[in-house]
């Protein structure tokens, strides 16, 4: 009865639970980056680092902005001790493509000849900008550091039989080649400069390809005619083996012997231009939407971004609204190449445009809209195409490097599977351990030699021609170098702040920096680097990145001898080994560093405790003399071991990048 009373008092009572904390739930979607999941999750990025070590994934390449895919995010959510829930999906809707629908051709019937666009190419120093300034007119050589021209320009020339022509000036050495190329783009014809005295040189050559690639006729200009050494016939006939065939010489190519510098036969190289756009028939629409080219960008103080451009279709007047690449503008000013406001700009005429909301890059095509509206579509259009198409890129980037990482990390499993799994934890703990010995975020801190750096021009094409350079940079394992910045215009008060932030230094091409703006780089300790020569601007970078590199050790062999006997002293209650030589070769010099090498080994290296010839302590021993040596540490001697005397010297490390001049 009193047990049957126990049963049911127990029955009624609920059994004891523990309050089991409620897991924290994540929105979480097919894919996130690391920081968007950080986010979900309210936790830092480093929580998710930590959370997928010890996984297959590579945790050297994760950024905040790698993409993760719906495996690991689970898996991190898991780790972290949360669980997760789909967020609700949001019918993505397939934007309708908004760019510019390009004209059909013309009608034959509206096509009007039009003046030809010219680009002079050719080697630096053949005279390239002495013709183009004889052309024009103007100096510009004068203002023109070291006489290499620096960005591209263009300008119209009438002829006196009311012909025009439009030059474009492309800059002439190898270190602008992608700019020389894109002035091929809008060119009908170039004109190579080729040096009577000097020949087919570097850059002679690459002008040729560019034509060449560019499907583009040449007129060869022999210049320097008028100078004694002058050899035009030998220029024609080093021309062939680039399949440049003067007319003398059973070709096509025209080839007219000029002076430059005296002004001498310009009048017969500009009729063979215009004989040769007879030949191409040269023709355009002046009516209809505007096309055109943007061979020059810059910042104005006055006009803000300014562009000059090449008109190939169309009449551009005020009031039209142009967009290029991924900015538009609506036209308040046109200037010709005198800087004369213009009302309107006809095909094969260059213009500078004024009104862009930006500015656009050089070599970007002009294309008219109907609206501003329409302009702000286009551009809302491409920006969002260049964001898709560059995530697409650096999902493959991420995904090769994941895949190639899971391969290692599958190998590294295998290579441990004959552990046992507490073995497996330790050696995996071990191998982990450098990655975590500081946050990721903190990672950038210990990181190994950095050159960060502030580029800033006079115009894009400066710029863009900088870049190139720097493109070709190869000695990151030296020193790292980093552009933080570039842009075009004078040194600002944020390029200083940027500087500042990342330890930098600001390169400026052809700009100028304020007097206040000099005061707040000094406060800040920011090294303004001011040039007009891009060589010097090189030159300057290299050295920089020189001097931050650790001084290389050479080592200098003073002396070598040969052991010929062995015999112990004692020294207190220790004996120490001594060995009697022969000095070889040079001498040794107790104050410096020593090796013991037996047969191609070495056994040791330090320093020597004594050094005695006779009896006596030197200071050193020459060649053919003998001596007593011990060494800073107890090793027996053999007979024939050798004994080399060295010094190691300090030696600045350079740079190993070459930029090719």
């Amino acid at each position: 009865m009193g047990r049957g009373h126990g049963k049911d008092h127990r029955t009624n009572q609920k059994p004891l639970k523990m309050d089991k904390q409620e897991k924290q739930e994540v929105e979480i979607k097919l894919s996130m980056t690391v920081s968007e999941l950080a986010q979900a999750m309210k936790k830092d990025i480093d929580h998710i680092y930590e959370a997928l070590l010890n996984t297959s994934i590579d945790l050297d390449n994760l950024e905040p902005n790698t993409m993760l895919g719906e495996k690991w995010i689970k898996e991190a959510v898991k780790k972290c001790g949360m669980k997760y829930k789909w967020a609700k999906v949001v019918e993505a809707k397939v934007r309708e493509n908004k760019d510019i629908i390009r004209q059909p051709p013309p009608d034959v019937a509206s096509l009007v000849n039009r003046p030809p666009v010219v680009t002079i190419m050719g080697h630096v120093d053949h005279g390239k900008t002495t013709l183009l300034d004889s052309l024009r007119k103007s100096q510009i050589a004068a203002q023109e550091a070291g006489g290499i021209t620096q960005h591209i320009g263009a300008f119209l020339v009438k002829l006196p039989s009311s012909e025009m022509i439009t030059f474009l000036d492309t800059p002439g050495h190898a270190a602008f080649s992608a700019m020389r190329a894109r002035g091929a783009l809008v060119t009908d014809m170039i004109i190579l400069v080729v040096a009577a005295d000097d020949g087919v040189m570097k850059q002679t050559i690459e002008s040729i390809q560019h034509a060449k690639k560019a499907k583009v006729p040449i007129i060869v200009a022999v210049n320097k005619c008028d100078k004694p050494q002058a050899d035009p016939q030998k220029v024609k006939h080093d021309l062939l083996a680039y399949d440049v065939v003067c007319e003398e010489l059973g070709g096509d190519v025209q080839a007219i012997h000029i002076s430059a510098l005296k002004g001498e036969n310009l009048l017969e190289l500009a009729e063979a231009i215009v004989t040769l756009a007879e030949v191409l028939e040269l023709k355009a629409d002046p009516s209809g939407l505007v096309e055109g080219t943007i061979i020059e960008s810059r910042t104005s103080k006055g006009k803000g971004p300014v562009t000059t451009a090449v008109i190939q279709r169309g009449t551009l007047k005020k009031g039209c609204t142009l967009v290029a690449g991924k900015t538009w503008a609506k036209v308040r000013l046109l200037f010709d190449s005198h800087n004369q406001a213009v009302a309107e700009a006809k095909p094969g005429t260059p213009v500078e445009i004024v009104g862009w909301k930006e500015l656009p890059s050089v070599g970007e095509e002009i294309l008219e809209v109907e609206s501003e509206q329409r302009a702000r579509e286009v551009v809302d259009w491409r920006v969002y195409m260049e964001e898709q198409n560059k995530l697409k890129e650096d999902q493959k980037v991420i995904e090769a490097k994941q895949k190639e990482h899971q391969e290692s990390y599958k190998k590294e499993r295998e290579s441990l599977a004959h552990l046992s799994w507490k073995q497996r934890k330790a050696t995996l703990y071990r191998v982990n351990k450098h990655r975590m010995a500081c946050r990721p975020s903190e990672r950038f801190e210990t990181e190994d030699l950095s050159f960060p750096l502030i580029v800033k021009g006079d115009v894009e094409g400066s710029v863009e021609a900088i870049l190139n350079i720097l493109e070709s940079y190869d000695a990151h394992e030296q020193c790292q170098m980093d552009i933080v910045h570039f842009g075009v215009g004078d040194i600002s008060e944020n390029d200083i702040n940027l500087a500042e932030t990342f330890s930098g230094t600001i390169y400026g091409f052809n700009v100028k920096a304020s007097k206040s703006i000099q005061d707040m780089a000094i406060k800040k300790h920011i090294p303004l680097k001011m040039h007009h020569v891009i060589y010097h601007l090189v030159d300057d970078l290299k050295e920089e990145l020189s001097s931050k590199l650790p001084p290389t050790t050479e080592e200098n062999v003073l002396g070598e001898a040969s052991v010929l006997a062995t015999f112990e002293v004692t020294v207190g209650k220790k004996k120490i080994p001594v060995a009697g030589c022969r000095v070889q070769k040079g001498q040794l010099d107790r104050k410096m560093k020593f090796r013991l090498i037996r047969g191609k080994k070495i056994l040791w290296e330090g320093s020597l405790t004594a050094l005695k010839h006779h009896k006596d302590d030197v200071q050193s021993v020459k060649t053919g003399m003998e001596c007593g040596l011990s060494l800073d540490k107890g090793i027996d001697f053999n007979v024939g071991d050798e004994i080399v005397c060295y010094e190691e010297l300090e030696k600045p490390q350079r740079i190993s990048w070459d930029p090719g001049f």
